[in-house]
C-alpha cells in the first residue's frame, strides 16, 4: 500500500513538474506577412464640415508577430508607402502629397508598429503602439476585430483583421486647411496576412 502511494505522489509531483515547465515554456511565436493584394488602408478627412475625402495607401507591407497563448505581447507592422498614395481627383492628390501634409519627398513612409494588445473580446482587441507620419511619432491605439480568434491561430492559415484610430492631423504638423479639412482623421486597415 505504501508502495503504490508513493508511486501515485511520485506521479503527481511529475505532472505539477511538467506544468511547471509548461508554463515557464518560452512564447511560441507565430509570424505572418501582409498580403498587399488582399489588403489595403484608407485615411478619411471630413470637408467642409458636410462632406468628406478619402486617401488610399494601396503599397502595403509589414506584418504581426504574435503568440496564441501570450496575446498581449505582440508585434503588429503597417507600413505604408506614402508615394503611391491615391486620391479622387489631381488637386487633392497633390495638396496630400505635398509639404502641407504628407511630404511623400521627405518622409516616403508611414507606419504603424504596434507593441501590446489588450484582448476585449474573442476576436477583439485593442492594440497600443505608435504611429509615424511625416517625420512625427505619437503613441496611438488600433481598435482590432479579427475574423477568427487570435487565440486560435496556426502556422498553417491566415489571419484576417480589421483596425480603425482616429488621430489629430495637427499633431502631425500637417496644419494646412483648417477652415476647411477637419483636423480629425480617420485610418482605416482591412489587412489580409499570411504564415511568413
Amino acid at each position: 500500500m505504501r508502495r503504490k502511494t508513493r508511486r501515485i505522489i511520485s506521479a503527481l509531483a511529475s505532472a505539477a513538474a511538467t506544468l511547471v515547465l509548461l508554463g515557464n515554456a518560452p512564447p511560441q511565436k507565430l509570424r505572418y506577412r501582409i498580403d498587399a493584394p488582399h489588403s489595403e488602408v484608407h485615411a478619411r478627412v471630413g470637408f467642409f464640415g458636410i462632406a468628406s475625402k478619402t486617401a488610399r495607401f494601396p503599397a502595403i507591407t509589414g506584418g504581426i508577430e504574435l503568440d496564441p497563448a501570450h496575446l498581449d505581447n505582440v508585434k503588429l507592422d503597417v507600413t505604408l508607402d506614402a508615394t503611391a498614395l491615391q486620391a479622387g481627383d489631381s488637386v487633392t492628390l497633390k495638396r496630400l502629397k505635398g509639404p502641407d501634409f504628407f511630404d511623400v519627398e521627405q518622409h516616403p513612409q508611414v507606419r504603424f508598429i504596434g507593441r501590446s494588445m489588450a484582448m476585449t473580446g474573442p476576436v477583439t482587441a485593442v492594440v497600443s503602439g505608435e504611429l509615424t507620419a511625416k517625420g512625427v511619432t505619437r503613441p496611438t491605439t488600433l481598435n482590432v476585430s479579427f475574423a477568427a480568434p487570435p487565440a486560435k491561430a496556426t502556422r498553417r492559415e491566415a489571419i484576417r483583421l480589421s483596425g480603425r484610430t482616429r488621430i489629430d492631423r495637427t499633431d502631425f504638423g500637417m496644419n494646412a486647411y483648417r477652415l476647411i479639412v477637419s483636423k480629425s482623421v480617420t485610418i482605416t486597415i482591412n489587412a489580409q496576412m499570411v504564415p511568413a
